[in-house]
């Protein structure tokens, strides 16, 4: 869970996963929507896909990702759970 919350930790990151809720692009469509080096960027997918936030696909010499929702249901669903108040 820790890698998660890591992830999505910076902005940046953030924004690839608000893109990504539309549906599956490839890096270079990703990559056109910021101001960094591809270095760079290429840091923040595998921050990405450490946490398994995302999945990627190799189509020709494309990468594709996709994200995963999955991992972002848990996350909250852990969060929740840390502020349920229980009767006791």
């Amino acid at each position: 869970m820790n890698t998660v919350f890591e992830a999505l930790s910076h902005p940046v990151r953030r924004k690839v996963l608000a893109l990504l809720k539309a549906g599956p692009r490839s890096a270079g469509d990703l990559a056109s929507h910021f101001d960094i080096s591809r270095p760079t960027l290429s840091v923040h997918f595998n921050k990405l896909k450490d946490a398994e936030l995302v999945s990627v696909e190799r189509r020709g010499t494309s990468l594709i990702y996709h994200l995963n929702t999955s991992v972002l249901e848990d996350a909250l669903a852990g969060i929740l759970d840390l502020t349920e108040r229980r009767n006791d």
